[in-house]
This record gives C-alpha cells, structure tokens and sequence, in this order.
C-alpha cells in the first residue's frame, strides 16, 4: 500500500520544489552560461541596454538566463541566488541601488562564481565581491553637463541663474555621482544657485510630475536651468513645459543625460540645450569579459566607455548625431 503512494509523492513534492522557484542545476560541460539581472525596462536607455546584452550573448554563443527586477531590489537579490543555485557559469546584474547587496554576493562568491557589474556600482568594503564592472564614468557625465552650463553662461552674459535638479533613483551610483560632478564644476561659481533637487526615479511620469511641483512651487520665472539626470525624465518635463506655454530651451536651458532618439530630435529642434552622452551598448564589452574570464585570462576591474556630449554649440545637422 505504501509503494502504492511513492511514486504520486515524489511526483508532487518535485512539482512543489518547481513551483516554489528552485532551479535546477546546470549540467558540467555545457555551453557557459551568463545570468543576468536587469534592473528594469523604465526607459529606451535600459530597453537598449538589455538588447545590446542578449544580443552580444547570441553573438559568442553563451547561454543567457535573464531576469527582469521591475525596479526590486528584493526581486534582484532573488534572481541571484537563483543564478547561483543553477551554477551559471557568470553573473552580470545592474544594480537598483549601491547598498545592500554584501550577503548575496558572497554566497555567489563561496560559489565559485564570477559577478560583472554592468551600467551602476555597488557601494562595499570588499571589492572582491565582485570582478569587474563596466558602465558609464557618471562623475564625468556630471562634470560635462557642469562644463556645458558655464560655456553657456558665458556665452549668455548671464548674471545669475537658479538651477533645479530632478535627479535619478536615489543612491543609485549615477544619481550620485552626476549629482556630484555636476556640483564640483559649479559649486564656486556665484552666477548659480542651485534652489531644489528632487529625484524622479529615471521614469518619464515621475520627471512630469516632479516639474509639476516645481512650477507651482517656484512659477516659471523662479528658475532658469533644468538639469534632469536622464532623457526619459526629461521628455517628461517638456510636456509639461509644453502645455504650460513654456518654451523650452530658451525660456528656461535644459540639460538632459543619455541619448534617446527622441531626446536628440528635441535637441535638433532647440528645446533642449544639451544632452550628455550615456551609451547603453555595453553588450559587447560584457561578453569580452565573460570570455576572458572562461579562457582564465585577467580582466580590468573598472572599465568605461568612450562618451561625450551633443549641445546646442554643435553641429546638429550632423547625420551620426541620432541617438538610441
């Protein structure tokens, strides 16, 4: 009778481990395989961030487990550890936050497997947690959009100028640190004061209703500058700014940071100044690195790629100015 119900159990609690998210072990000799956790799909940057890595996986045939942490840290830290329990051979992951993450890294560490951090930083003691990270210079990101604001000053014969932030997910590393290069470029410089940084997350909604509150706040003749810490937020603020019959780009200057298509026609057209350079096609170098570190080769533990800047100073007639 009891052999009668064994086979029936061992079937249920086999579905049972499945459904509760228990994954199983890779096989030893398969093809490597790349684990990677997006932080989201907010933006065109991050949409084009994820394509460049599936993509660039395909090209050099590695398998690739993706998920998607719709902005959870929690659900980030859980693919993890499900990266580990499969025995991927790398883990890539873009980190929401810089905080946090100490735990789980080692239990991927003890593991025996590599993590890549792509597009953001960690903040941690032990830089052993991880092997390498490639993204953005985000300090010089904010240092660019600093350099911009003076040129234009300049050029503007401006006296003073109020300054507003609407700055990206907060402790994250490019909100951090575009915050903190901006400010070092124009912290001494007494022709601007910077009156209100609020943060919009990154996310087009959260930039129109940051604007929002700021106009009601300070009216349209309270500040001068806009410095929106990404695209998305900033094509928010000019709908905004548009059914407000405010004229961006000349009414108030607006700098923006990343790429998009629609933020460069914006900059082609005059309603925004400047947009600061933030590639998403980190792809291929994620991939050289997962090779290299499968041929056991070194890889460099910081590597950026090469940006710079479209601002109204420029040629925007120029058919390689068109974005992501």
């Amino acid at each position: 009778m009891k052999d009668k119900w064994r086979l029936p159990l061992i079937l249920l609690l086999a579905f049972l481990l499945t459904a509760c998210g228990a994954a199983p072990e890779k096989e030893s000799g398969d093809a490597v395989v790349v684990g990677f956790s997006q932080l989201g799909a907010e933006s065109s940057w991050r949409m084009a961030n994820t394509a460049s890595i599936e993509q660039a996986a395909a090209q050099y045939g590695f398998g690739l487990m993706m998920d998607n942490a719709n902005q959870k840290q929690e659900k980030q830290i859980a693919a993890i550890r499900s990266f580990i329990a499969y025995r991927v051979d790398v883990i890539v992951f873009s980190p929401i936050v810089e905080t946090g993450w100490d735990n789980v890294l080692r239990e991927a560490r003890q593991a025996g497997v590599p993590v890549i951090l792509v597009d953001r930083m960690i903040e941690t003691a032990d830089d052993s947690l991880y092997t390498a990270y490639i993204g953005a210079d985000f300090y010089a990101e904010g240092r660019r959009a600093g350099e911009y604001l003076i040129r234009k000053a300049d050029a503007l014969q401006a006296e003073h100028l109020n300054i507003v932030e609407v700055s990206g997910t907060i402790d994250s590393t490019p909100m951090r640190e575009r915050q903190r290069g901006f400010m070092d470029v124009i912290q001494d410089d007494p022709r601007f004061t910077v009156i209100a940084s609020v943060s919009g997350d990154f996310l087009r909604s959260k930039g129109e209703e940051v604007i929002t509150g700021l106009l009601e706040q300070y009216g349209a003749e309270g500040f001068d500058v806009i410095y929106s810490h990404n695209d998305s937020m900033t094509l928010g603020i000019l709908d905004v700014l548009d059914r407000q019959g405010i004229q961006p780009g000349t009414d108030m200057l607006l700098i923006s940071v990343d790429g998009e298509k629609e933020a460069v026609s914006a900059l082609k057209q005059g309603r925004i100044n400047c947009i600061v350079q933030c590639t998403p096609y980190l792809g291929g170098s994620v991939m050289s690195l997962v090779q290299a570190l499968k041929d056991g080769r070194p890889v460099p533990k910081v590597s950026h790629p090469v940006e710079s800047a479209y601002t109204d100073f420029d040629d925007l007639s120029d058919p390689a100015m068109e974005g992501f």
